[in-house]
Order: structure tokens, then sequence, then C-alpha cells
């Protein structure tokens, strides 16, 4: 079974660390990451950009509204997450246009632009889910 682990924190705390604090916090992440890439166990490690780049689509039955930021009231759960790569903003909201309305109910989806870390290290056993 795979596990997202999605990292919580104070956007003003970590981007308010030195280069000298970010690098000893990312050296010590790296070393839990080696251990666990040693294990098989660590898939791609990616960082969130911030809220400010994120962009939400708000559905409510059939409507659909696009707005700045990261706007998912505290009433909803973060249950999951799609990866896309896309041209351009636009063509990401395009996309999740469609998965808004493959999906019934309401909901928000936030779109962030994502920065690959590190891809998977040889020998990740993730498998497709299934």
């Amino acid at each position: 079974m795979l596990y997202a682990i999605l990292c919580y924190n104070s956007e003003d705390a970590v981007g308010s660390w030195s280069k000298a604090e970010d690098d000893r916090v990312m050296a010590q992440l790296g070393a839990v990451e080696d251990g666990l890439a040693q294990k098989g166990k660590l898939g791609p490690v990616a960082r969130l950009m911030n809220t400010t780049a994120a962009t939400t689509l708000r559905k409510s039955g059939n409507e659909q509204i696009v707005l700045d930021g990261p706007f998912a009231e505290t009433k909803e759960q973060f249950l999951g997450f799609f990866v896309l790569d896309c041209e351009s903003l636009e063509d990401a909201i395009a996309a999740t246009r469609e998965l808004a309305i493959a999906n019934p109910g309401g909901g928000a989806y936030e779109i962030r632009p994502l920065r690959i870390f590190k891809p998977a290290p040889e020998g990740f056993r993730g498998k497709a889910l299934g």
C-alpha cells in the first residue's frame, strides 16, 4: 500500500529561514530519505510551491468558478491528488474542469505548481494502485 505523506507547516515560518537553515533542514531530510530509499520505501519527493501560486476551481452542481488562491473550506478534507503535465495554468484549469465534471457533488480543486526535488530512487517498491 502506498501512502502520501502530506507535510504541513507555516509558509511564513519556512519562508523566513536563512539559506543556512534551509540547507540544514534539507540535509536532515536527505538523511531520512536516504534511509527510506535503502529500504526501497521512498517514492518521488515534491514540495508544493507557496499558496500564493495556487488557483482553485470551486464547483457547486454544474457551476464552476476559478479563484486565485487556495480556498477549500475547512469542512472539506484533502482526499487525494493528481499530477498533471500541462503547458500552462489555462491548460491545467481546463483539465481540472474535466475532472470536476467527472466527479459528482461539490468540492474544490486546488491547482498548485509542483516542483520535483527528486524522482523515485532505484528500488522503490511502489506499484500501481489497484
